[in-house]
């Protein structure tokens, strides 16, 4: 009897996160995930030094959007000029929230979705790849920078910033990669990310995170609505060419009669 109970618990189909898909070394995905962000903090200066270009492609971006009768990116800015204390917590929110929420994203992956975080940091790593090379094909002017938009550059004047007073004095960031917009396709993978690695009812309130930053990569002139499209596009590519833990699992499962422990046995090796 107690034989036939271990053999049922040994044939249990595993969830997402479980030991059936091993954690991968700690130290290995510490430097990988180091890496990913240090090439999405140094890689996009390599596109500096291109203002003509960036200013010329920033006109005619903006034409193309009045020109397809998008919303005007200053009607999301006044709902944040209407008090000064929502303009600074937008300005904290583009410039605290971006790095911290994505690395708390991956660790809870790690230490309970395994499988879900090595997909995650593969879409991350494609879709910031993706992003720096059409950085340097596309400079492009923010909003903030482009006179003909009218906008204020919320950063600069009720703070905090996260960039120089101007782009040639700013030696950390730069400030002609607007598109796309990382902020946003970040933010969309972690809300779909969690989505997909979570069974609550409530899950799909994660994509209050991507909506809440459009509005302030938007608001606070940093970004026109197609880098975040350009964004979106980028992720969904990237989605395509990783596909979600639960859809390999369905495609290399086993037959009827194969073992039960087979298919989380395929998956992990998929994963690795």
């Amino acid at each position: 009897m107690a034989a036939g109970i271990r053999g049922i618990r040994r044939s249990r189909p595993a969830g997402p996160g479980t030991a059936a898909t091993p954690r991968p070394p700690l130290v290995r995905e510490l430097l990988l995930v180091t890496a990913l962000f240090l090439v999405y903090k140094f890689g996009r200066l390599l596109a500096n030094g291109h203002e003509t270009r960036a200013f010329r492609n920033a006109d005619r971006l903006w034409d193309a959007e009045r020109a397809l009768h998008l919303p005007g990116e200053g009607a999301v800015q006044d709902l944040l000029l209407h008090g000064e204390g929502l303009v600074r917590a937008a300005n904290t929110y583009y410039a605290a929230v971006h790095f911290p929420v994505t690395l708390a994203f991956l660790a809870w992956l790690y230490w309970r979705r395994p499988a879900h975080y090595v997909w995650s940091r593969r879409v991350l790593a494609l879709l910031t790849a993706a992003a720096l090379a059409l950085h340097l094909l596309l400079p492009l002017a923010p909003p903030r920078m482009l006179a003909a938009t009218g906008l204020v550059d919320t950063a600069q004047v009720y703070g905090p910033s996260v960039y120089g007073a101007t782009p040639e004095a700013d030696s950390m960031a730069n400030q002609f990669a607007a598109m796309p917009s990382l902020h946003f396709g970040w933010a969309l993978m972690v809300a779909i990310g969690l989505i997909a690695a979570m069974s609550s009812r409530w899950r799909l309130l994660w994509l209050l995170h991507p909506a809440l930053t459009l509005l302030v990569i938007v608001g606070t002139a940093n970004h026109y609505w197609f880098d975040a499209l350009a964004a979106a596009v980028l992720l969904g590519l990237a989605l395509l060419v990783f596909p979600a833990p639960g859809r390999a699992r369905r495609t290399t499962a086993p037959g009827p009669l194969a073992p039960a422990g087979a298919t989380a046995t395929a998956t992990a090796g998929a994963l690795r």
